[in-house]
């Protein structure tokens, strides 16, 4: 290969919030997550596409995000929130801000919801079309955005990624070659016992075991892992146990602009990890040191009540809110197209020769809810930067796919147990605020496997089991954890833990119970169905997680 590949990859992921409430953290949650990123993303795709311009963004949609999106409710309610912020827009105001900037809103409202009807309100279809066409890649990931190094069966995992994989086929009409693992959370072979009051297991498989099992052919990992793992010969011997039975020797090779054959197993060698370049990331998501801190974008923490419109402009870090001044449009999109430039031009100083070599790839992954919803103008960046590297010789836009077969991994490695998230490792997930929500999920896991083992074949079980599945699978998503850590609506994040968690026992209790009493369970099943009805294939991807080996 002559020109070095940049990845560019977008995470999308919301908890599911339909059937529960609206305002803040219920269906305005993902309407908002809607307006402010995926239509405006997938207008700039369509509009890169008309100008011939290649964008082969690597996009990851969750299962549990692509089942909100294909409900009938998701329409109803964003219909409901484009007239309720059109209608904000459309009344007068003695507000200066608002008054400048009250067209901009009212005209940018009216054209993505005609967008939304010229894609017969359809954001998953348009986005399969892309990828039909060869223009995208989509990617799954973990079915409720679980943090899968903490779920303490083997079971769990597979479930999720089997579900993760099903749904991504039901939806997009093909296998997904590639995972977001959420938060990018490994860890390796080995032991597990991750706290005192976990039930430990004495050896586990690691995280690509389970990818490759699945199917899926690579994933993201975060510098630092890489960074503090250890290079292995491609005909190192390794034990059972994962240790390295070699003489070793062998020089360190921890590039973060090469892919890696991830762990020790022989199966998981067929799976492929990149690596998160964090110069260039650090570039763009960083709201401080970052492009999204500068004075002339939107601001986001300072929003009018009532209309939920964003009518200031950052101004500085220092200043304020009740000092920034008021937003000019055309001037933070004259900073988006410098900013994507600039980008550019770090990206092909990065992809040219490094003290390490030859580059093969610049991988640059980011949740894709900074764009837009974060980043107001980040798809305005988004939409330059691929005309700006279009305009370069280096490096050359790909998806992750399309690296790999240019470019198939040369090296393994034992990859360093961590995340992305703070501090590169599990403290924002396991914590001592939210150690009660891994005892009660283990606890639940434990009992949900012994029923389903026991039941699975069972056609009179399968209303109780597999809404039990969902309740279990929802209370497992790492988002509660979290925003529970964070401290930011920490309430909620409790609040909805507790109702799926205790969801899935109630109906877990009436399946350890015997069969003639299941009717008794009426009102309950109705209760968590009509809350949430999601991921139709839940059985399926049942029956091939308890088709393999139980936890040790």
């Amino acid at each position: 290969m002559s020109r070095p590949h940049v990845v560019l990859t977008l995470h999308s992921h919301l908890p599911w919030v339909l059937h529960h409430g609206r305002w803040p953290h219920g269906s305005d949650w993902l309407c908002e997550a809607a307006v402010d990123t995926y239509l405006p993303l997938t207008e700039a795709l369509l509009g890169l596409a008309v100008e011939s311009v290649a964008a082969p963004v690597t996009l990851s949609v969750t299962p549990i995000l692509a089942n909100q999106l294909t409900h009938p409710d998701f329409v109803t309610e964003l219909e409901a929130f484009f007239a309720q912020r059109i209608a904000a827009a459309a009344e007068p105001s003695e507000d200066t801000a608002l008054e400048l900037l009250r067209d901009f809103w009212r005209q940018r409202y009216v054209r993505l919801r005609r967008l939304f009807h010229e894609l017969d309100s359809d954001l998953i279809g348009a986005w399969r079309r892309l990828a039909d066409e060869g223009r995208i890649e989509l990617m799954s990931s973990a079915a409720t955005h679980a943090f899968l190094p903490l779920l303490a069966w083997d079971e769990s995992i597979r479930f999720q990624l089997a579900l993760g994989a099903r749904e991504h086929r039901r939806l997009f009409g093909r296998d997904p070659t590639g995972c977001w693992v959420p938060e990018c959370a490994y860890r390796a072979r080995g032991p597990w016992a991750p706290h005192p009051l976990a039930p430990a297991s004495a050896m586990r498989a690691g995280i690509e075991e389970h990818l490759a099992a699945t199917g899926f052919r690579y994933f993201f990992v975060d510098a630092h892992q890489i960074a503090a793992g250890r290079s292995l010969s491609a005909s190192e011997a390794w034990d059972p146990e994962g240790r390295s039975a070699g003489a070793g020797g062998h020089d360190p090779v921890r590039s973060p602009y090469r892919t890696w054959q991830a762990g020790a197993t022989r199966a998981a060698r067929r799976v492929t990890a990149f690596v998160r370049d964090p110069r260039s990331s650090m570039q763009v998501w960083n709201r401080h040191l970052g492009y999204p801190g500068d004075g002339a974008y939107l601001e986001f923490h300072k929003i009018r009540t009532p209309g939920g419109l964003k009518l200031w402009r950052v101004t500085s870090a220092d200043t304020d809110l009740g000092e920034k001044l008021p937003y000019d449009r055309n001037v933070g999109r004259a900073r988006a197209h410098v900013h994507a430039r600039h980008f550019a031009r770090l990206l092909e100083e990065i992809a040219g020769e490094h003290e390490e070599g030859p580059v093969d790839v610049i991988t640059i992954p980011f949740d894709t809810e900074l764009f837009g919803h974060w980043w107001f103008e980040g798809p305005d960046f988004l939409r330059d930067l691929y005309r700006a590297l279009a305009e370069q010789s280096i490096p050359l836009p790909a998806t992750a796919s399309t690296h790999l077969a240019a470019v198939p991994p040369r090296h393994r490695l034992q990859i360093a147990e961590g995340s992305w998230g703070e501090a590169g490792d599990f403290r924002m997930w396991l914590n001592p605020r939210t150690l009660w929500t891994w005892e009660r999920l283990w606890e639940i896991e434990r009992r949900f496997w012994t029923v389903a083992r026991r039941h699975v074949d069972d056609s009179r079980a399968e209303p109780l089991l597999s809404q039990a599945a969902r309740e279990m699978l929802l209370a497992q998503s790492s988002d509660w954890q979290f925003i529970i850590s964070t401290g930011a609506a920490g309430d909620y994040a409790e609040e909805r833990f507790l109702g799926h968690a205790g969801s899935a026992e109630t109906l877990v209790g009436f399946l350890e119970q015997p069969p003639e009493t299941w009717d008794a369970a009426a009102d309950a099943l109705a209760a968590s169905r009509g809350k949430n009805d999601c991921f139709p294939e839940v059985m399926t991807a049942l029956r091939v997680a308890l088709a393999g080996p139980p936890t040790p």
